[in-house]
Order: structure tokens, then C-alpha cells, then sequence
């Protein structure tokens, strides 16, 4: 998977104003376009279109800067349809206009190209099990919230507290198969989505597919599937989220597995609000 990264931000490199047809290049590296934008956004901390934009827009903004051509023309080679649409796309990099930067060369600010390497420095020591579940319902109260990569997600929090304590203790009595218990839900967000983007987290419980949930509940129906199951223990979130972070830089580059579409599950087995021990559950399929 490395490599293939690499090879990503080389055809980035190559398709300076040309649409990356990164479906096709997936299949052509043997992987899937939703494990290629997951692993590129956790490994290099932004989503693929954004390191895109950045790039482009670093390069227009070195054309500029040396009293390169008209405008439109430097619109063009960097794949924008209009002026208009090229100085906002310049703007949101460098905060400032493209006349600026032709008048006074800068400022400016510079995406470098990108360069995986796997490390094994510092490495996450991951128990992990690998489960073949048959289809199953996810059932519970849930929200939309925005996507926060480090620390505790206040719209998250703000959300448990409003289910009163006598409904935390009716899910668990609904749940019926594994993941057993109550649980943390994260769906419906794009493979690359950047942070602050909307996603739809689900606080409840895993049904049999044959049970009929209560009508007052959200329900998320998974078919059959094998689930790559994590262990953590510490303080929290902060295990947690190197445990996410470890999937991607140690655990799928060097398995033969793939992120499929699909939820993330997070099973707590024992939380007292700055320690956690849980699962994380994610969705895989082989390579």
C-alpha cells in the first residue's frame, strides 16, 4: 500500500490540470478507490482532493510569481474552467488573490509533495480478530455531527446526554448478538472526507437481522461481512485515536486486508469517562 501511495502522488505530479481517474487507478494497483482515500486521508492527514488542490495551487502560485501568462491561461493548465473559479481555489491556499502575488510575488504557502515511508518507530502493539459476522442491524438514537479527528467530540457527548438513563438501560436489554452491548457509531461520511464534514453517528446496539426493532429507533442494516476487530486500553480518546491511526500506518499496510464500506464500531467494555478499554470494529475484505 505504500507504494501505491507513492505512486499516487507521482500521478498527481503528472496531472497537473488533468482529472485523476483515481477509481481506475485503484483498480489498476489491485485495491479499491474507498481503501485508497481512507488510507491516503489518515496517512497524510488531509483528504486526496485537498492535497490535490494544494499542489496545483502551489505550482500556479510559482507561475505567477515568475510573470507567467494571463491568468485564464494558468486557470486552464491547472484544470479550472474560469478565472473566478481558479482565484478562489488560490485564495483558500494562499490567502491572497492571484493579482497580488503577480505584483508582489507572495506570500505564498507551499504544499510539498508528499513521500510514504513506513515506520516502525514508536509502533501501536494491536490485538487483533478477524470476524466473519452474517447480516446484522445496528438500532439506537442517532445525529448528525461534524468529524473531529483529536479529542472529544463535544456534538457527540452532547447527544449521549440527551438519551435519558433509563433508555441507555432498554438498549442494552435489546441487544441480541455481536457486537455485543452498547455501542459508538460512525457512518454515511466519504472515505476522504476532510474534518468539520457531517457524519452520522449512532448511539446502540448490534440486532439479529431477523429481529424487529423498536419503531422509535434509527436503524442501519450491514450485510454479511468480515469485520477486522481491534482491543485498546488506556486513557481516552486519546487511545483510541493512535489505534485509529495505527490501522493505517502498521496494521493494513503490512496485512492482506482492505478497508470495504461500511460503518466503523466502536463496543466499550469498560469506560469511566478518562479510561477506556474497548473494540474498534471495522469493515474489511481481503486484498
Amino acid at each position: 500500500m505504500i507504494g501505491t501511495l507513492n505512486a499516487l502522488v507521482d500521478l498527481v505530479e503528472r496531472s497537473s490540470g488533468e482529472e485523476i481517474d483515481v477509481a481506475a487507478f485503484a483498480r489498476d494497483h489491485a485495491t479499491t478507490e474507498y481503501h485508497l482515500r481512507r488510507m491516503f486521508s489518515a496517512l497524510a492527514q488531509m483528504p486526496l482532493s485537498e492535497y490535490v488542490r494544494r499542489r496545483r495551487m502551489t505550482l500556479a502560485g510559482a507561475d505567477l510569481a515568475t510573470g507567467a501568462p494571463d491568468l485564464l491561461t494558468i486557470a486552464v493548465r491547472y484544470g479550472y474552467g474560469s478565472v473566478e473559479a481558479f482565484g478562489r481555489a488560490f485564495r483558500a491556499v494562499h490567502g491572497t488573490g492571484p493579482a497580488e502575488v503577480r505584483r508582489h510575488g507572495g506570500p505564498l504557502s507551499t504544499q510539498p509533495t508528499l513521500r510514504f515511508r513506513l515506520s516502525v518507530e514508536g509502533s501501536t502493539p494491536m490485538d487483533v480478530t478477524i470476524a466473519t459476522r452474517p447480516e446484522f442491524i445496528l438500532a439506537g438514537h442517532a445525529t448528525q455531527v461534524p468529524l473531529i479527528h483529536e479529542g472529544v467530540n463535544p456534538h457527540i457527548q452532547e447527544h449521549i446526554a440527551s438519551i435519558a438513563p433509563e433508555e441507555h438501560v432498554r438498549l442494552k436489554a435489546l441487544s441480541d448478538t455481536d457486537p455485543a452491548g452498547i455501542l459508538a457509531v460512525t457512518a454515511e461520511i466519504e472515505p476522504d472526507a476532510p474534518e468539520g464534514s457531517l457524519l452520522t453517528y449512532l448511539h446502540g446496539v448490534a440486532l439479529d437481522a431477523n429481529t424487529t426493532p423498536p419503531a422509535d429507533l434509527d436503524v442501519i442494516s450491514l450485510e454479511a461481512g468480515t469485520w477486522a476487530v481491534f482491543s485498546s486500553s488506556g486513557p481516552f480518546p486519546e487511545t483510541l485515536q493512535r489505534l485509529w491511526a495505527a490501522t493505517a500506518t502498521e496494521w493494513f499496510p503490512s496485512n492482506p486486508w482492505r478497508l470495504r464500506p461500511g460503518p466503523s464500531i466502536v463496543r466499550y467494555l469498560e469506560f469511566t469517562g478518562t479510561h477506556a478499554t474497548c473494540e474498534l470494529w471495522l469493515p474489511v475484505e481481503r486484498g
